[in-house]
């Protein structure tokens, strides 16, 4: 049915723990003529089956799509959409009336490596990260509207820029089923527009919906700086939680422009917001205001275990700039959304900020990513967000 790629003898044994990659250190030997995106079958060096999954030059060279030995078609990423349905209706995450938002396959977390797919309204953005997803994308489609109609109408691709090149396949951005049906979401009662044509990954992070709700319990009568905002999500949920003033900074335009309509929207020609296009250590170094509740949120530091040094100096840098504008009393969420920067790192990078800063700080709440992004339990490294809440002498 499918080409085979053999193990190297005792390669096996992660993989008869469910975990679902293959790294290239561990193959003996392929069939002839594999090409990027193919399923294949793993076998151990003596020829027993292990696994079916996707095929593609890297350190990561296959990516584990079942332990059985299964036809990779329409019916297979039915049933491996239906589980992951299955799992956002026990959450309650499906028919919410205040929430039409959220994750509906999270990778390794859901047994399909190499997919997202995440819903705004009546559209499923789908992303790939590998070459077999791409070459599936059609099937997929299919099964998200097969699976999903009535509550889903269209389905977006987003791969140009998690892709590598996918030589003779267009890779293009846009819709492989239906059209627009509208960029306006809703999360706990709020609005807001996506932008999944341009923005970052997506189009919104929909894996800070539980902590910007923590927010807004911490915001009343505060003044609220969200650094690195984005489309401005922690902004809108600290003015509904009363927040007396909100500064939204960030170094892209478009996000500050997409801040204001998202605030607007929700609170129409409400003063006490106001948002900056600035770089976040710039606009921390010279700022003459003080907050009474900060919000780090950036971009991930460290896309690979190389620049993990790196990225631990840039927290500790940007917390300590936090924790010098910060109030006495105040609060600070701080975030990491970096996989290979593990909990301990990050934490170990705000204690040395707050010890650099000679503040006195408490830990009020350990952060995490929420239900609809879960971690296979044999797949640890799918917990990337760490994040902390801290009062701050």
């Amino acid at each position: 049915m499918y080409r085979n790629i053999f193990l190297k003898k005792g390669k096996e044994d992660s993989l008869r723990r469910f975990h679902p990659w293959v790294f290239s250190g561990a193959i003996g030997k392929v069939d002839d003529n594999i090409k990027d995106g193919d399923v294949v079958r793993v076998l151990t060096n003596d020829g027993e089956f292990i696994a079916v999954g996707h095929y593609q030059r890297g350190t990561i060279t296959v990516r584990v799509l079942s332990f059985e030995d299964k036809e990779v078609n329409i019916d297979f990423w039915e049933d491996k959409l239906k589980s992951a349905y299955a799992v956002r209706e026990s959450l309650g995450l499906v028919q919410r009336e205040d929430t039409d938002t959220f994750r509906l396959v999270h990778g390794e977390g859901d047994n399909i490596p190499g997919l997202i797919i995440d819903c705004y309204g009546a559209t499923a953005v789908m992303q790939a990260h590998s070459v077999g997803i791409h070459l599936a994308r059609f099937q997929i489609a299919e099964a998200i509207i097969n699976i999903m109609t009535p509550k889903i109408k269209s389905v977006y691709y987003k791969s140009e820029t998690t892709l590598p090149f996918v030589n003779g396949d267009g890779q293009d951005n846009g819709f492989l089923y239906g059209a627009d049906e509208g960029d306006v979401a809703i999360e706990n009662g709020l609005k807001y527009h996506v932008d999944w044509l341009k923005g970052q990954k997506t189009g919104f992070f929909i894996d800070q919906r539980e902590n910007r709700k923590l927010l807004e319990s911490y915001a009343k009568d505060r003044k609220v700086l969200n650094m690195c905002c984005y489309t401005g999500g922690f902004s809108f949920y600290a003015m509904r939680g009363g927040a007396s003033v909100v500064h939204s900074v960030d170094s892209s335009a478009k996000a500050i422009e997409l801040t204001n309509m998202n605030v607007n929207m929700n609170f129409p020609h409400d003063s006490r917001h106001e948002a900056f296009c600035e770089d976040a250590f710039k606009f921390l170094e010279k700022s003459d205001h003080s907050y009474d509740l900060i919000i780090l949120d950036p971009p991930a530091f460290a896309k690979h275990r190389g620049a993990v040094r790196n990225a631990l100096k840039g927290y500790i840098r940007l917390n300590f700039k936090a924790l010098e504008k910060i109030k006495s009393g105040g609060i600070l969420f701080t975030f990491s959304c970096s996989q290979v920067v593990t909990k301990d790192q990050f934490r170990n990078a705000v204690f040395t900020a707050a010890a650099q800063a000679r503040r006195k700080v408490r830990i009020l709440h350990q952060l995490h990513q929420p239900a609809d992004h879960p971690i296979n339990i044999y797949h640890p490294e799918g917990e990337y967000l760490k994040g902390l809440v801290l009062f701050v002498e």
